[in-house]
């Protein structure tokens, strides 16, 4: 079968890499023509458009920021969309909300494609790794033929039934990961200020029962003030806002999410949007100076919600 990949950002380019690296013939597309270049330069055969690598390919699996970037490279509602889409198979391998998704598969089989959902619970480092782990749905027949595919980029497929059943399953994974994120930054920043020797906080930390590769990556980058990313406070925030709206569509309350939710538009605000997510430390640091300096200093230093958080907290 014949692959293409469009979207070459910080997570679809060690993506595409780690395909083309097991052997893969690729042709790829990304809207920015030049972060093509290292694909080319492994061996991959870069298009001129995301059209031509649609019409080239026999799967063509999409890592792109959201739904009206999937929309505009697969020309959706123009006049190229079903060419591009009828005869292949299309993997969404980023993360829309669960309703763009069914919507997305309905017109993508009535184009005469096939559709699977391909959401993967990992960042920067475990995309490098070929160590992501991808939560597939779809047609069964479909999912099938994309599970092994994906191989050089998962250490793991769980199938979860049909669409959107596998971005359900993402942003519930989701939560967990921005909830404990913020927890673990709000516990160094704690150690930090009671004067405790950070080093022995992250070898407690480490050795205990609550760490993992996320808390061991994630502390030590606390520690050392590193904010290069791996998942983005930006990325992070869009995201916080799709798990919401999925609960709020459910009736579900989400207290935790939604207090995450106000941090990270903080930091967004306060200027790191394009740094990892441990930079919502910042947002927390801010708020003890206003608890220091009185209230009037955290409203003078954080300007007034760009995105309140949901109604629910």
């Amino acid at each position: 079968m014949k692959l293409g990949f469009l979207g070459l950002g910080v997570m679809g380019t060690p993506m595409a890499l780690n395909l083309v690296r097991a052997g893969t013939p690729l042709v790829v597309w990304n809207r920015t023509a030049a972060k093509a270049e290292v694909l080319r330069a492994a061996g991959a055969e870069v298009a001129g458009s995301a059209a031509e690598v649609c019409r080239r390919v026999d799967v063509v699996f999409l890592m792109l920021a959201d739904g009206a970037a999937v929309d505009a490279a697969l020309d959706r509602g123009g006049s190229g969309f079903a060419a591009n889409v009828g005869g292949r198979i299309v993997v969404h391998m980023g993360t829309t909300s669960p309703e763009y998704s069914r919507g997305l598969a309905a017109e993508v089989a009535a184009a005469g494609g096939r559709y699977v959902e391909a959401p993967v619970s990992g960042s920067r480092k475990p995309a490098e790794a070929g160590q992501l782990v991808a939560m597939l749905a779809g047609e069964p027949g479909a999912v099938a033929q994309v599970g092994p595919l994906l191989a050089p980029m998962c250490r793991q497929v769980v199938e979860c039934g049909p669409v959107p059943g596998a971005l359900l399953m993402k942003l519930a994974v989701n939560l967990y990961l921005i909830t404990m994120v913020t927890g673990l930054a709000e516990a160094t920043h704690f150690a930090e200020r009671q004067g405790l020797d950070l080093a022995r906080f992250v070898e407690v930390l480490n050795a205990g029962p609550m760490a993992s590769d996320v808390s061991r990556v994630k502390v030590a980058k606390l520690v050392a003030r590193d904010f290069e990313v791996q998942a983005a406070v930006a990325d992070v925030l869009k995201n916080n806002q799709l798990v919401a709206e999925a609960a709020r569509a459910a009736g579900l309350a989400s207290p935790l999410l939604d207090v995450c939710h106000r941090l990270y538009d903080e930091t967004l605000r306060l200027g790191h949007a394009g740094e990892d997510m441990a930079a919502v430390v910042r947002a927390i640091e801010t708020r003890t100076a206003a608890v220091a300096g009185g209230a009037g200093a955290f409203a003078a230093t954080v300007p007034a919600a760009a995105n309140p958080a949901p109604a629910g907290d």
